[in-house]
């Protein structure tokens, strides 16, 4: 079945050529210039690709109207802005978040990563390692022994953050605004423990972590 994508890009040079590369890829688009009618335009679609800079309402202010309309579709912001600030804005809502000027493969290569963890959560767990992620439920199975795994609050919310952006690598920045809903302060080693407890709980040897990975100077990875 065709995935259908809402793609909201009022620069005609870029919307051709990604609306192009996305058509060959065997996608339907329906591609718009403003995000005027998205909330109607969104019906029926799997993803919305949605830039930023737009004329009228910016791309912030319609992801958040898009996502709280409908939790479970998968958003992927496109923006010029590299700044740490407008990523942190725009991963409050959206699902991914691709800085321009961008390879179409790492474009798509996003879209299906996206797409496949959307229909995880409909339909059925999410395998990663030896763990079951039930996110509907909120639940997570060892299926090596077949146990509940039991997390703290932040400890769910930290993980759950991690697979939302699953194959990415994100900033303790990024990590500690998403979960705790504030400015992140250099030096704080809250989400250092957090992760640390964490591990302890999901990963089979907690010193030489398979699922949650560290990447020295930024921050942390979840692998597909």
């Amino acid at each position: 079945m065709t995935a259908s994508i809402l793609y909201i890009e009022d620069d005609l040079e870029i919307g051709r050529f990604v609306n192009e590369h996305l058509l060959e890829q065997g996608y339907s688009v329906n591609w718009q210039r403003s995000g005027e009618h998205a909330l109607e335009s969104a019906a029926g679609c799997r993803l919305v690709i949605l830039d930023v800079m737009l004329p009228g309402l910016d791309g912030f202010t319609i992801g958040q109207r898009l996502k709280k309309a409908a939790p479970d579709l998968p958003i992927l912001m496109l923006s010029a802005r590299t700044s740490i600030d407008d990523k942190l804005q725009g991963l409050q809502f959206a699902d991914d978040y691709l800085t321009k000027p961008f390879h179409p493969d790492e474009l798509i290569a996003r879209i299906e990563v996206l797409l496949r963890r959307s229909g995880a959560r409909t339909a059925e767990p999410l395998a990663i390692k030896h763990l079951l992620v039930h996110e509907q439920q909120n639940r997570i199975e060892n299926r090596d022994t077949g146990e509940e795994i039991m997390l703290t609050g932040k400890q769910f919310h930290i993980f759950g953050y991690l697979l939302r952006h699953l194959g990415q690598i994100l900033t303790k920045e990024q990590i500690y605004e998403a979960v705790w809903g504030e400015a992140y302060i250099e030096g704080d080693k809250t989400l250092m423990v957090h992760i640390r407890y964490l591990r302890e709980k999901i990963e089979r040897d907690p010193a030489s972590p398979e699922i949650i990975e560290t990447v020295r100077g930024i921050g942390y990875r979840v692998r597909a």
